[in-house]
């Protein structure tokens, strides 16, 4: 599936501009970002496309000073410039390179309210959840990739041939498995309910087992490994999820991607820790029965529902 060339490039620009620390506009940016959900996806892509992006220009061998032992004001404006211009266009081309399927490449989308099972031909299942992108190789039938959202993986085990998933920087190993995956905004979580989870085997390798759960942190790779009831891994897949600690944004953004919800966070709410069950059916019908249910402000506002803390 290819994807629009023009809103990469605009998700290209924002990357970059938004690493600015004098950056402003991020009342644009937001703008931005809620005018189409296909915003989203290709600025999360953009932002890892931008980080490869960065280390091509570290690797990039700096110019030599001049014979004056210097440069005018103006003309370090002007390289300044020039590197913000080139990051931008070596993001693109990353991000234009990871956004095209490859010949052998599915890619699977999931619009917000919709879920989509994907059976793969060793009696594997990926039931992927709203507001997901989920990619599988043709020349690796034991392989696939999560680019955004969530997806419940009922995998058959094989040891001659363990079933490999990789979600950002990080790769997931099956031992017999039924597990489930979310990217969020600052984390991706990892819950198992059967079998085990084999966290990034030539690094950490670490053993997720059933009744845990696993979260790394986008930003550096950190991890935790906690305690969750077994029966809550894949839950959204019967209309609930469950949040401990949950930060408002991501508590927004998942409900919104199950029931197909606009669901939005006030200023200043993002960030406030969450905990509570919340059946997804109901709130079709009364959509602000969710303030009652977590302990939160919710009022209407066109078509979208704002979320703030009490």
């Amino acid at each position: 599936m290819a994807h629009d060339s023009t809103i990469l490039a605009e998700a290209a620009e924002w990357a970059v501009r938004t690493a600015e620390p004098d950056f402003e506009e991020w009342d644009a940016f937001t703008d931005w970002l809620e005018q189409s959900p296909a915003h989203n996806a290709a600025y999360d892509h953009v932002v890892m496309a931008a980080e490869a992006g960065r280390d091509v220009l570290r690797a990039a061998p700096a110019n030599d000073a001049d014979d004056t032992g210097g440069m005018a004001s103006g003309e370090q404006r002007n390289y300044r410039w020039i590197g913000a211009g080139l990051a931008a266009c070596v993001a693109l081309l990353c991000a234009l390179w990871l956004w095209q399927p490859g010949a052998g490449e599915r890619l699977y989308q999931t619009a917000p309210g919709e879920t989509q099972l994907v059976e793969l031909a060793d009696g594997s299942s990926i039931l992927l959840g709203g507001d997901s992108v989920l990619a599988l190789e043709n020349d690796k039938t034991r392989y696939a990739r999560l680019d955004k959202g969530r997806a419940l993986f009922r995998i058959e085990h094989d040891d001659r041939a363990p079933f490999h998933l990789d979600v950002g920087a990080s790769e997931l190993v099956d031992a017999g498995t039924i597990f489930d995956v979310a990217i969020r905004s600052a984390e991706i979580r990892v819950g198992v309910s059967e079998g085990a989870v084999i966290y990034n085997p030539e690094q950490q390798n670490r053993l997720v087992n059933p009744g845990q759960f696993l979260t790394i942190a986008r930003a550096d790779g950190s991890y935790r490994i906690g305690q969750l009831p077994a029966d809550q891994v894949g839950e959204w897949g019967d209309g609930r999820l469950t949040f401990r600690d949950a930060s408002l944004e991501d508590v927004a953004t998942e409900i919104s991607a199950a029931t197909g919800l606009d669901y939005r966070v006030s200023p200043g709410s993002g960030n406030r820790p969450v905990s509570g069950s919340v059946l997804l059916g109901p709130l079709e019908e009364d959509p602000a029965m969710l303030g009652e249910l977590l302990g939160i402000e919710v009022s209407s506002e066109g078509s979208s529902w704002i979320l703030q803390a009490e």
